[in-house]
């Protein structure tokens, strides 16, 4: 069952369910969950590494960070061509066992050419978003930093959920070399 919009505002203010959620989504949300911000845009280099018991991601280095008090001109990210990044929300999950959390990207990436890859944050995950983000398209694409990217709908688990133990647990973006996997 996906939550409404007033059992969220509810968890929200009774559990910390999502922190820094800007004031629209506060007052006037759509649909039956928030949009999250991209607050954080990262380049990655080198190679990565997925085995069965260890993995190493390439290394990521900061290059934009939405800042208080700039203008939106100035609060902007370029997306190039064929160009794959890492975005990290300004907005942080608490989730509890009953809750997951489904993360689909806003209408005007894609009918601008920008694909968003996310997915699912499992029980118990707390932390800001990260995901890839690609333009697929022919042109630059400008991004406000702050600008909603995904949308986030609330799911109860039925039964018992795991408690999420991933190394990802507080919103890391990637590995500081190779590490056992969890």
């Amino acid at each position: 069952m996906i939550l409404g919009v007033k059992e969220l505002h509810r968890l929200v203010d009774e559990q910390k369910l999502v922190e820094n959620l800007c004031e629209r989504e506060m007052k006037n949300p759509e649909g039956a969950g928030f949009d999250f911000r991209m607050g954080e845009v990262f380049e990655i280099e080198g190679e990565g590494f997925l085995g069965v018991e260890e993995r190493k991601t390439p290394e990521t280095k900061s290059i934009a960070k939405y800042e208080e008090g700039k203008s939106e001109n100035e609060n902007v990210f370029v997306f190039e061509p064929g160009k794959y990044y890492l975005v990290k929300t300004m907005e942080k999950v608490n989730l509890p066992v009953t809750l997951s959390a489904l993360i689909v990207p806003r209408s005007t990436l894609y009918r601008s050419g920008v694909a968003l890859f996310n997915g699912l944050a499992n029980p118990g995950y707390s932390g800001e978003f990260t995901f890839g983000i690609c333009n697929l398209g022919k042109e630059n694409v400008k991004i406000s930093l702050g600008a909603r990217i995904a949308h986030v709908t609330f799911h109860e688990v039925l039964g018992e959920g795991n408690q999420y133990r991933g190394q990802w647990q507080g919103g890391r973006v990637s590995t500081e070399g190779k590490e056992i996997q969890i």
